[in-house]
């Protein structure tokens, strides 16, 4: 036989045998006497399947799960035609969905608050086995558990248990209460307090802080389902913050907020040290450096200073409420120091860790500039830089271009020189490369000369270039599908110049909300200019795409996109 374990029963008891050396302690049989801290039951014994009378014996249980055999369940008891009832009223916080599980041989009947909900009444040979999911509302509900046994063997088992899975389990857990929040000067910290909750699947507390005035809340702390407390250290800065704490259960629901609690700390520590980056400026007329760092807690402003290059003196430059400055300098990498202020005037000591350098020089500008058109939608570029300026060892050109107008913009994506080549001509160098144009317009170029991402020239002047419009298209492109062969005709180009056409075949796509449309190409076929049919050379195995791209005898001609194109799909084959 299973013996149940008794928690804090409460009961006039007589002194008996000891056990191990403890003295046991056992209960009377008034069920008045007998009183059982919740959760733990209330166990009543009777001499009758009926559960009338009076108990035969009362005590405390923990938990159902007994099984007597063919005995009797206690002294004084009858091995059959007898029965048990467990009772207790417990506070189910916010209640929500529960799996309530039985097994009895031989009666069984569960009830909350006198509503039934498992009923295994019956006189039987067999254990039987059952499972009910039951919604408890929130609050105090009580909660009882019948067994009857009539002949036979005896045994019954019964558990509760919040379902906590994501899908089943929609109520969130009651709002913590009781929360206060009380700061100390002197070690200035912040305890809050609240009352524990009850519920059964409660999984933790969430501590949230935020400044009085902001919207916007911080979780600061988590703590387990046990905690009635947390130590929080805000910001000494001498401003006020507030306080609230959420529940939030096995299933992943949060309860409301509590209510607030405010705190007003002390000021007496100085922000933290400010950590900045010196970038080179982009202004692309003024050699200039972009002192620039994260906000400080606490900090109302910033005090941003330079070493001068001819002594040790710091001198200020700028305060600031933002978190950038640009200053401008030339022929030399200078070295800066950010100080944050609060308001009260405190400021950290500075330090030589607090100092940075942008470890970069600005470089010389490219000069004698030219451009003209070259064929093939392309520009051919020049430009000069001095010996003395490490020419050679500059990594990478951008190519700042604009259409219509003047301007020295970068293009998105940034156009580069790929195949840069250069040549010594007296005290500098000469370069030269190709960078791809719009066609039928005026393109202005300038050169922007990089030693590495982070160490630049000034963009040259803008260089004008008329590109010539594009060659006619081709028109009236169709395609025939024979089995798997595509054999295409089209009316040609009305333009004088055409040195050939380009069948290409790959994939089209259409326009989207973020770019144009555009043609992937797969491969192409040069066509002379003077046939308007073509049967294309491979076999056609799958759906694709073809466009017809008319080329004038200098390689100009239109983009796939400003081409005709066909769409074609292999037929079936003999």
């Amino acid at each position: 036989m299973k013996t149940p374990t008794r928690l804090r029963c409460a009961t006039a008891v007589a002194l008996g045998a000891t056990a191990g050396g403890l003295l046991i302690a056992v209960p009377t049989t008034a069920s008045a006497a007998v009183t059982c801290a919740s959760p733990v039951y209330k166990r009543q014994f009777f001499a009758n399947t009926t559960l009338t009378g009076t108990p035969k014996k009362t005590d405390c249980d923990t938990v159902i799960d007994q099984n007597w055999g063919a005995g009797a369940p206690a002294s004084g008891l009858p091995a059959n035609n007898f029965g048990v009832r467990w009772s207790v009223t417990r506070d189910f916080g916010s209640g929500g969905p529960f799996t309530f599980t039985g097994r009895s041989l031989d009666g069984l009947r569960v009830y909350v608050d006198g509503v039934r909900k498992i009923d295994l009444w019956k006189n039987d040979s067999v254990a039987r086995s059952t499972s009910v999911n039951v919604t408890i509302p929130t609050g105090k509900h009580t909660l009882r558990v019948d067994y009857a046994n009539w002949t036979g063997s005896a045994s019954v088992k019964f558990a509760y248990a919040p379902r906590t899975s994501a899908t089943v389990d929609k109520t969130k857990p009651l709002v913590p209460t009781s929360v206060s929040a009380t700061y100390s000067a002197t070690t200035r910290k912040t305890v809050v307090k609240w009352a524990h909750n009850q519920e059964m699947d409660l999984a933790g507390y969430r501590l949230y802080r935020r400044l009085d005035g902001s919207t916007t809340w911080t979780q600061v702390a988590t703590a387990s389902a046990t905690a009635t407390s947390y130590t929080d250290s805000p910001p000494a800065t001498g401003q006020t913050f507030l306080y609230e704490v959420r529940a939030y259960d096995k299933a992943g629901n949060t309860s409301t907020s509590s209510a607030e609690r405010s705190v007003t700390t002390v000021d007496k520590t100085p922000p933290a040290k400010v950590t900045p980056t010196v970038t080179m400026g982009p202004d692309r007329d003024r050699e200039s450096f972009v002192i620039s760092w994260k906000p400080v807690a606490d900090a109302v402003r910033y005090r941003v200073l330079s070493e001068q290059p001819s002594s040790d003196e710091w001198t200020e430059i700028a305060t600031t409420t933002s978190t950038s400055v640009t200053d401008y300098r030339t022929g030399h990498s200078p070295w800066y120091r950010v100080e944050a202020y609060d308001a009260a005037g405190n400021v950290a000591p500075p330090a030589s860790t607090d100092e940075v350098n942008s470890q970069t020089m600005w470089g010389a500008r490219a000069t004698d500039v030219t451009a003209v058109y070259a064929g093939h939608n392309q520009a051919l570029l020049q430009w000069s830089l001095p010996l003395d300026t490490f020419a050679t060892t500059w990594s990478d050109f951008h190519i700042l271009r604009s259409v219509g107008t003047p301007s020295r913009e970068e293009t998105t994506p940034v156009q580069t020189c790929t195949s840069v080549t250069h040549v010594r001509e007296g005290d500098h160098f000469r370069f030269t490369c190709r960078a791809a144009v719009t066609l039928g317009t005026t393109n202005y170029f300038a050169v922007e000369p990089y030693l590495n991402p982070g160490e630049r020239s000034l963009p040259s002047v803008a260089v004008a270039v008329d590109a010539p419009a594009g060659p006619a298209p081709a028109t009236g492109l169709t395609g025939v599908t024979n089995g798997n062969r595509y054999d295409f005709t089209w009316t040609p180009s009305t333009s004088s110049d055409i040195d050939h056409y380009e069948l290409r075949n790959g994939l089209w796509h259409e326009a989207t909300a973020d770019r144009d449309a555009w043609f992937l190409e797969n491969m192409s076929v040069d066509i002379p200019a003077d046939t308007t049919t073509f049967r294309w050379p491979y076999l056609g195995t799958e759906a694709m795409d073809f466009v017809l791209v008319a080329v004038a005898a200098d390689g100009t001609q239109l983009s796939p996109e400003e081409s005709p194109r066909v769409h074609m799909e292999p037929g079936p084959t003999e």
